[in-house]
């Protein structure tokens, strides 16, 4: 059924604008619809749509415990523009101080099934928790982001999660993202500037250097799909 509706929804809104389609989602599944941000610059930007047409959408954050200060900055900053709420959601602390107890606070270095685990605790069972009972999940990703979200769809069914997921910007360049935000004022981490594309966890992430992939500085000591598992790949 969610996958029918995934397709009736990409039917209703193909000729809308992005606008257009999240008032139209915010009045089909009011209470029913939620955003996570990590307020990077695709996420900064849809709640940008969000707070200036002030729509019923919840915005919420997963604060991992590790994050750049930077990205707290650019939280209280979006939080000063917008005067709309944003919900953290946070680990259980039982589940984080036992993982760091058995393994240390750097286990995520030392093999993909560690740092899986960590990703876990700190993303995917908080996430879960943020998505209960929720119908429509809105996210920020871009098709050019890597080479597993190719083949994303603007609505789809996200099976893990039993929700439908909605990419508003799934089509838009980075340079297109670039232009909104400059264009509006869109308060913007400051790590973007220095060549930190696709911000994360601070132990994680890096910068990048000119020609490499926009995920590369992420997790790069390994070579995996460069996913943590809140947007797991459609195929491997």
């Amino acid at each position: 059924m969610s996958i029918i509706l995934a397709q009736q929804l990409s039917e209703k809104t193909k000729n809308f604008s992005i606008d257009e389609t999240l008032r139209f989602l915010a009045a089909e599944f009011q209470n029913e619809i939620v955003f996570s941000t990590s307020f990077g610059q695709e996420d900064q930007v849809i709640t940008a749509l969000i707070a200036t047409d002030d729509l019923p959408i919840t915005i919420f954050t997963l604060d991992t415990g590790r994050l750049f200060q930077e990205t707290y900055d650019v939280f209280h900053k979006t939080l000063k523009k917008y005067k709309k709420e944003i919900k953290v959601y946070f680990p259980e602390s039982v589940a984080v101080e036992e993982l760091l107890n058995k393994k240390g606070p750097n286990s995520f270095y030392e093999s993909i099934e560690n740092r899986k685990e960590c990703c876990f605790i700190r993303k995917v069972a908080p996430l879960t928790k943020a998505l209960s009972g929720n119908k429509i999940w809105i996210t920020g990703l871009r098709a050019e982001q890597s080479e597993n979200r190719n083949d994303l769809d603007f609505f789809e069914y996200d099976a893990h999660f039993k929700i439908i997921k909605f990419n508003p910007l799934l089509k838009w360049t980075l340079e297109e993202v670039q232009h909104y935000i400059d264009h509006h004022n869109v308060p913007q981490n400051v790590l973007h500037k220095q060549g930190f594309i696709s911000i994360g966890c601070a132990p994680c992430t890096r910068a990048i250097a000119a020609g490499e992939d926009i995920r590369a500085g992420r997790w790069w000591w390994e070579s995996s799909h460069k996913e943590c598992g809140l947007h797991e790949a459609k195929k491997e």
